[in-house]
């Protein structure tokens, strides 16, 4: 990523959403260093400001830049399937300024001098921030922890052996006492492992017409049951990566009422589809955990909405065309999203579910707090960081138009409303 701050400029007549202040206001944002020097809202100091460039939003949303937690890139081991570029070309159309990427990598980043090699190709490839997560546990095999100190001196910002849940309750909690005594916060996957290995769809009328090997939502449940009484017993610092289910919300409503230093997110995929569109064994729409209820979803979207569940990312995992093309029980979990994650999100809008204050919480502020990130806001001295949309544009996506390299969305030919028109990191133009 480029780290030479454009000039001094102006991006006047916007719709400022601002999700630290939990307003929208008319107004013009000065940019200069990389960072925001001003929100500007009285015509006469905006017409009076005197700059290199002004830039006419056209009255269109202009907001932080999201920073998406969870992100697959599939460097090292896998760049056919994604590489920093093409990934940091994704995100930069899709308005995502940072990319928070997961260690489910081959071989997985668990050592210092892993991450320090992809610190670098991002840092060489990629046009949009990049924060990097560490393995929990070596290999990911959930028998014994990473050097986890080495590791956030290394750069990583979190620790997780992502959808390999660390079943051993032992080794669980040891690492979390450890990560505790870092400071460092933890993410996990909130799955039962023995009830939800093999599953490829959720337990339900609809799971058995289809002959398809089914979980309950209760796997999510009962697991997340177990890290919240370690998490009390250690007092780490958790995030839950996804949290899919409405029988889970209490836990979690439970925990944080308690005090406990926990947070949780949801990808897009799980607050715009259902369990219904899986279809005709559509393969795109394969994810983990599966797609819920009808109920779920909503469930799901009243959750962010009250600010129960934190955070809303894409869980980009790119999947070639060759694991894809199987039958849906053998075919990988996962869909790309960093494209698609802001036009999708729109849908919840238009919905009436959430309004674009508490999107963008979900979306950006709340992930840049949680990992400690400057992002998120629009006040003086924070990064230019931005995103600029259309909330209405309409558009036909073609997968095939993707910049990511692999085109396993589940919104392919899908009508969606959001158009990205402009993305800056630091304060240069990466995209529009």
């Amino acid at each position: 990523m480029t780290e030479t701050p454009a000039p001094s400029f102006l991006l006047e007549n916007a719709r400022l959403i601002d999700p630290e202040r939990q307003d929208e206001r008319r107004g013009a944002l000065l940019i200069s260093g990389g960072r925001i020097a001003a929100c500007l809202t009285e015509p006469a100091e905006i017409a009076g400001t005197e700059v290199a460039e002004r830039i006419d939003c056209g009255g269109r949303c202009l907001a932080p830049g999201i920073v998406d937690l969870g992100v697959k890139v599939s460097e090292p081991g896998e760049r056919h399937k994604e590489s920093f570029r093409s990934a940091g070309r994704a995100a930069a159309r899709g308005g995502v300024t940072t990319m928070v990427t997961r260690p489910d990598t081959e071989p997985a980043i668990d050592t210092p001098e892993v991450l320090e090699y992809v610190s670098r190709r991002a840092q060489a490839d990629s046009v949009v921030r990049v924060a990097h997560m560490a393995a929990l546990t070596k290999g990911r095999e959930g028998r014994e922890m990473t050097e986890i100190g080495f590791l956030r001196d290394a750069g990583a910002v979190a620790f997780t052996d992502c959808d390999r849940v660390v079943a051993d309750a032992r080794v669980f909690s040891r690492a979390l006492t450890y990560a505790a005594a870092m400071g460092c916060l933890v993410i996990a996957h909130p799955q039962e492992p023995g009830l939800s290995r093999g599953a490829c769809a959720t337990s339900g009328k609809f799971a058995s017409l289809k002959g398809l090997p089914a979980v309950s939502p209760m796997a999510e449940r009962m697991a997340l049951d177990r890290d919240m009484a370690i998490v009390e017993m250690t007092g780490a610092r958790y995030h839950a990566d996804q949290i899919t289910s409405a029988r889970s919300l209490p836990a979690l409503e439970r925990a944080k009422g308690n005090g406990l230093d926990v947070t949780a997110g949801v990808g897009i995929h799980h607050l715009t589809l259902n369990e219904f569109d899986l279809g005709d064994y559509r393969t795109f729409f394969k994810l983990k955990p599966p797609l819920r209820s009808e109920d779920d979803r909503l469930a799901m979207a009243e959750a962010v909405a009250s600010g129960l569940v934190d955070v809303i990312s894409s869980m980009h995992t790119p999947q070639d065309e060759e694991s894809k093309r199987l039958p849906f029980e053998e075919a990988a979990s996962g869909a790309v999203g960093l494209e698609t994650l802001l036009p999708a999100a729109m849908r919840l809008v238009h919905a009436g579910h959430l309004s674009l204050n508490a999107l963008w919480r979900a979306l950006s502020l709340n992930p840049a707090r949680r990992l400690g990130l400057e992002a998120g806001r629009l006040a003086p001295g924070a990064p230019a960081d931005l995103v600029l949309f259309d909330p209405d544009a309409p558009f036909v996506l073609d997968r095939f138009a993707l910049a990511s390299k692999s085109k396993n969305t589940p919104f392919d030919t899908a009508r969606m409303e959001g158009r990205v028109l402009g993305t800056w990191v630091g304060g240069v133009r990466v995209h529009g």
